[in-house]
């Protein structure tokens, strides 16, 4: 019994550890991607370029595989917008990458609308604040894009995805520390 339990510390250790690796892995890499925005931002958008490419041939396969189900001819030429978009943010990635800054601007735009109308809709309730928060902070980062377009598009995305990757590495190793104490704890107490 003891070794059935010893066996699974370890497996479970084995993976805290792994966790732990890919959360220190993605800190260094979030801040490379910080620290060089305009790599990271063609980086960032030749991957959604393939992204798009790989989406648009999946379609196609799918539509020819079901091509008796109706919508066929729909299928293909969804199929090929998303080809063609793939490739020509792939052919063309500076006139993508300020495309898709134009877009992230619009989008951050829209949701701090949508959050700040829902924030006064929520207005009763207790914490209504927070989402009021969170609406203007998202309305000012759109407008920040916006008005500096198209002079931020060869840092923004790159800057704005190594932020994610940054603090996605950072909660992924904390919680991964937190396992490890809490495994190490158990670990004591049963020995």
């Amino acid at each position: 019994m003891t070794s059935n339990v010893s066996n699974e510390s370890k497996d479970i250790s084995k993976n805290i550890n792994g966790s732990l690796v890919i959360g220190v892995l993605l800190i260094i890499f979030g801040i490379i991607a910080i620290a060089l925005p305009t790599v990271s931002t063609i980086f960032a958008e030749t991957w959604f370029a393939l992204i798009l490419i790989s989406s648009g041939f999946a379609k196609l396969v799918y539509a020819t595989q079901n091509r008796d189900r109706g919508g066929f001819v729909w299928q293909l030429l969804l199929s090929a917008l998303y080809i063609a978009t793939g490739a020509m943010l792939f052919v063309y990635p500076r006139t993508g990458i300020l495309t898709l800054t134009l877009l992230l601007g619009s989008f951050l735009l829209t949701e701090g609308t949508f959050e700040l109308i829902l924030a006064f809709r929520l207005r009763p309730q207790q914490n209504w604040t927070w989402v009021l928060g969170n609406g203007v902070i998202t309305l000012i980062l759109g407008a920040m894009i916006w008005f500096q377009w198209p002079f931020n598009a060869p840092w923004i995305l790159g800057t704005l995805v190594g932020v994610s990757v940054l603090f996605t590495g950072v909660s992924r190793t904390m919680l991964s520390l937190n396992a490890r104490s809490l495994l190490n704890q158990s670990d004591a107490t049963s020995a």
